[in-house]
C-alpha cells in the first residue's frame, strides 16, 4: 500500500500485534490528501504478508519488510517511522540500524524501548510487572 506526492514527507506505517497495513486505512488517504508520500506495510506473518508464523524466527525476521523498506529508500531521502503498538519495537530497531534515513520516528500508544538497554529488556520489564500485578 504506497502511492502519494513526492513534495511531501515519506510516511512509513507500522502496525501493532495482530494487526496488518489494513489497520491504517483511515490515516493513509489523509496523509496522501496532504500531500505525502505513504507506506503502510505489514510485518512479516501479519497482514496480507505471505510468510507463515512458522517461518518467522526470530524479532529481525518479524521487522524484515521495515528494515527493506527503510534499507531501500534513496540516499537522500528522511523517513518518517510511524509504529502503534507492539510495531514501536520493529520503529526502533530500524531507527537504530539506519539513523540518517530516518527524520522522526513516532510511537503511537507503542512500546518503547528503554535507551541504552537491549531490545528485549523492555519487554521482560512489562512482563515482570504484568505477574507483579497478578499476585
Amino acid at each position: 500500500m504506497e502511492e502519494g506526492s513526492s513534495s511531501g514527507k515519506h510516511f512509513i506505517l507500522v502496525h501493532g500485534l495482530c494487526h496488518g497495513a489494513w489497520c491504517w486505512y483511515k490515516l493513509v488517504p489523509m496523509l496522501r490528501a496532504a500531500g505525502h508520500r505513504v507506506t503502510a506495510l505489514d510485518l512479516a506473518a501479519s497482514g496480507a504478508h505471505p510468510a507463515r508464523m512458522d517461518e518467522v524466527a526470530s524479532f529481525e525476521d518479524y521487522s524484515r519488510p521495515l528494515l527493506d523498506a527503510v534499507a531501500g529508500a534513496g540516499e537522500d531521502e528522511r523517513l518518517v517511522l510511524v509504529g502503534h503498538s507492539f510495531g514501536g519495537l520493529s520503529v526502533a530497531l530500524a531507527t537504530e540500524r539506519f539513523p540518517r534515513k530516518v527524520a522522526a520516528a513516532v510511537f503511537l500508544t507503542a512500546v518503547m524501548p528503554c535507551v541504552g538497554t537491549r531490545l528485549g529488556f523492555t519487554l521482560e520489564e512489562v512482563s515482570n510487572q504484568t505477574v507483579k500485578i497478578r499476585d
